[in-house]
């Protein structure tokens, strides 16, 4: 690998790929996708961003059904014998289609008078505080007002079931907000809906009085529904059928599209929100300190403000003001502009020289809706979206679209 690479943390590649932090450690352990690098005192794996696409090819693959040894075939092996094994799985796969819609039709006339056609339900098993806190986290990403008169789609919440999580993500065009939950059950095929987004806070407000709630979607994905125990509420007509979640925009591209962030800034939850708070129309960041960014790596006698150990989620717990002996403590982030008397926070930085821009009613609701003490911005540019996610809870993630800088400075 290309030591100019950049290289992420388990649960930092894991979220751009679009798999868990444990699929990726099996993946490892059956040699389809080894890390770019093992530390050899932690253990910790660490993978190059030059890895993304065969990890996305590699997804892809077993959402299609590959069973794990043609996988290897079709992403290592000649491309005749990839192409064999490809054209092989799609005859299966139309063969036991045939075979299962035979023995339904074999079976339907057998069902009781007026039971109707068959549906298959997707359905997962989620702690209800659990899946309250996502839709509290993700929905006010959804657009609202003339946004949502002028895109009717944004203003719903993407409920997707697939490869044993279950996601929720809305957006506005300006933000970007994806929660994952790992279900302790999971059952059926891939599913994609859209609720209402305040659909989605009804089902919240019912879901955090459950202990655990099991999450069901039609085979035709236009009816879901919550169940505990004999308790069953549904999703009315129109709220979650009555979007078409195909038009919905591509998040998983969005993430894969993103540049590795050369800032990363770790700063007091509150203490950023209180800051921004109140300010109108634009907000400025500038960074001021030692910052670490173009240093050499571990290796190269440069001290990591990074990873001190990896959580059982898969991510690292990146940055703390406990685990970065190495970072500058003079650092800091001054928050100006926007009707109010500049803020000075401390932080640790990864990289100098930032003056970047947001707009209050955008970022405020993503600082609000993180959990923790810290909230960690990675920051590839002033013109790409920047990644804003709690620093203890890598299964949320939210992207912002900075703005043009105010004219003058505080």
């Amino acid at each position: 690998m290309d030591d100019s690479e950049a290289v992420w943390s388990i649960g930092t590649f894991a979220r751009r790929v679009g798999l868990t932090p444990s699929a990726l450690r099996f993946y490892d352990d059956c040699g389809v996708l080894r890390p770019a690098r093992v530390d050899g005192v932690t253990g910790y794996r660490r993978y190059g961003a030059g890895q993304a696409a065969r990890a996305v090819r590699l997804r892809q693959l077993r959402e299609a059904g590959l069973p794990l040894v043609d996988v290897a075939v079709v992403l290592d092996g000649p491309e005749e014998a990839a192409h064999g094994v490809l054209r092989a799985h799609l005859e299966r796969m139309r063969r036991n289609e045939a075979e299962a819609r035979a023995l339904v039709e074999r079976l339907l006339p057998e069902a009781p008078e007026g039971a109707g056609r068959c549906r298959a339900w997707a359905r997962a098993r989620i702690g209800g505080a659990e899946l309250a806190s996502a839709v509290r986290q993700v929905a006010p990403a959804a657009a609202t007002g003339k946004a949502r008169e002028r895109h009717p789609v944004l203003g719903h919440v993407l409920l997707e079931l697939s490869a044993g999580e279950v996601r929720l993500v809305a957006t506005d065009r300006y933000r970007l907000a994806v929660r994952v939950l790992r279900p302790t059950e999971f059952e059926g095929g891939r599913r994609h809906v859209l609720i209402d987004a305040e659909a989605a806070r009804g089902l919240a407000e019912w879901a955090v009085r459950r202990r655990t709630v099991e999450l069901e979607c039609a085979e035709d994905e236009a009816e879901v529904r919550l169940r505990s125990g004999t308790d069953v509420r549904e999703v009315p007509a129109g709220w979650g059928g009555g979007a078409d979640a195909a038009v919905f925009p591509d998040y998983r591209l969005m993430l894969e599209g993103l540049e590795a962030g050369l800032h990363r800034l770790i700063v007091d939850r509150e203490a950023l929100r209180d800051a921004v708070a109140g300010r109108a129309r634009v907000v400025s960041f500038s960074v001021a300190g030692g910052g670490t960014g173009g240093g050499e790596d571990a290796e190269g006698g440069r001290k990591e403000c990074a990873v001190s150990r990896e959580t059982a989620s898969g991510e690292a717990a990146e940055v703390s003001r406990e685990t970065a002996p190495g970072a500058p403590a003079e650092q800091t982030l001054t928050v100006s502009d926007g009707g109010r008397e500049p803020v000075r926070l401390r932080l640790i930085a990864e990289g100098s020289g930032l003056r970047i821009a947001f707009d209050p009613a955008v970022l405020l609701p993503a600082l609000e809706a993180g959990v923790g003490p810290d909230v960690l911005l990675e920051i590839a540019s002033v013109e790409r979206p920047v990644v804003v996610r709690s620093a203890d809870q890598g299964s949320f993630t939210t992207l912002v679209m900075p703005v043009r800088r105010s004219g003058t400075e505080d």
